[in-house]
């Protein structure tokens, strides 16, 4: 059973990983993220009444879901990958819950490219694709700039070229 859900998800066609960066990326997001949580551990070490149990557990707690996410970040910007192919796109995610998306180039009506300030600054992009029908939308995040404004270029081409036939 496990061997045909498996084979859904692979093809012969040759996947494009994302880059590496994008790890750094949302590891720093982590980070600030987090910093949240060790303000609401401190906050607990200093209301009065609290007990310090509770505030240990709360830090340790914080402290198994940061190490945690801090590994779960890197396997899964691992699992994002995708493969141009003649009349569509593949876009593939996911460890557990896997998702291949295949969008048709004559259905994208928007190619989309976006930059936060960590992802500028780390030299990353995302490359969203929308279509008409909301849930084949595809993001393809970790592109370095160049790959992704060539990309969005050959994906926009290859969109007009489709759509003039129908």
């Amino acid at each position: 059973m496990a061997d045909r859900t498996t084979d859904a998800f692979t093809s012969d066609d040759v996947w494009t990983p994302v880059s590496p960066r994008l790890i750094t990326a949302r590891r720093i997001t982590l980070a600030l993220v987090m910093l949240l949580a060790v303000a609401g551990v401190v906050a607990l070490f200093l209301i009065p009444g609290v007990p310090r149990a509770w505030a240990l557990a709360a830090a340790g707690v914080a402290l198994v879901v940061f190490v945690w996410l801090w590994w779960l970040i890197g396997r899964r910007v691992r699992s994002f990958g995708y493969s141009e192919r003649g009349d569509d796109l593949l876009v593939t995610s996911g460890i557990m819950f896997r998702r291949l998306v295949i969008v048709p180039y004559g259905r994208m009506q928007l190619v989309d490219v976006k930059a936060g300030p960590i992802d500028r600054w780390l030299g990353v992009t995302t490359v969203q694709l929308h279509t008409a029908a909301a849930t084949t939308d595809a993001k393809i995040p970790g592109l370095v700039p160049d790959v992704a404004a060539a990309l969005r270029d050959r994906l926009a081409q290859r969109g007009e070229q489709r759509s003039t036939g129908l």
